[in-house]
């Protein structure tokens, strides 16, 4: 009884250690590095590899400087993703700056593909996550704080101070995937039927439709 004790034991530790890289953000890479091809045709699960390189496909300056808040949310995300930046396709890893005015918000969303970590550069700002429980994390963070969300998790940040406030983001995918949450029920296309979403928030129709249209297309 006790080698069948050891066995499935065994057996236990083989399944844990073979499921273990599908945690992980992105697979694992099988070459130094693979610049994404951003104009291939190619459609597979990443990008392809361009044939010449140099280190300015390594090199990013995007971040430099704020985004413009100037848009009802009163946040902008200017991202380093491979999309953006694609000397990161293949590694797993994307950074991202998040720039927030007075009262400014990045409004609840989640990342499917990708944890987020966020070091803040200026200002204050409300932070938090929800769980599947629906228990919510919250805190007020400042200035050279560090906060995390885990991946999949609904979360938000909202600048609660008198000035601008920024953070940098970063994300354990190259590409993490950003679902709104506001704007994935109430801005899809085609449209969620209002009955739907009037039976969700058990409100009426009506009401539906007017979210509808501060969410519709521009």
């Amino acid at each position: 009884m006790a080698r069948i004790h050891i066995y499935v034991a065994a057996a236990c530790a083989v399944v844990l250690a073979l499921a273990a890289p599908a945690l992980a953000g992105d697979p694992d890479l099988l070459q130094d590095v693979c610049v994404a091809d951003l104009a291939s045709p190619i459609k597979i699960n990443g990008f392809p590899c361009k044939a010449n390189i140099t280190a300015d496909d390594f090199f990013f300056t995007g971040l430099r400087n704020p985004g413009n808040t100037n848009n009802p949310a009163g946040s902008v995300v200017t991202a380093a993703n491979v999309e953006k930046f694609p000397g990161v396709n293949t590694l797993g890893v994307s950074i991202a700056r998040i720039d927030y005015a007075p009262g400014g918000q990045n409004p609840p969303h989640t990342h499917p593909r990708a944890t987020e970590i966020i070091f803040v550069l200026e200002g204050t700002l409300e932070v938090g996550f929800i769980t599947t429980a629906n228990k919510l994390f919250t805190k007020t963070v400042t200035k050279g704080d560090v906060f995390v969300f885990p991946r999949g998790l609904v979360h938000f940040q909202q600048n609660r101070g008198h000035g601008p406030a920024a953070v940098v983001a970063a994300f354990n995918s190259q590409l993490q995937g950003t679902q709104a949450i506001a704007m994935t029920l109430f801005g899809a296309s085609p449209p969620v039927s209002s009955d739907i979403l009037a039976k969700a928030f058990r409100i009426g129709t009506g009401e539906v439709d007017a979210i509808k249209g501060k969410f519709a297309p521009k």
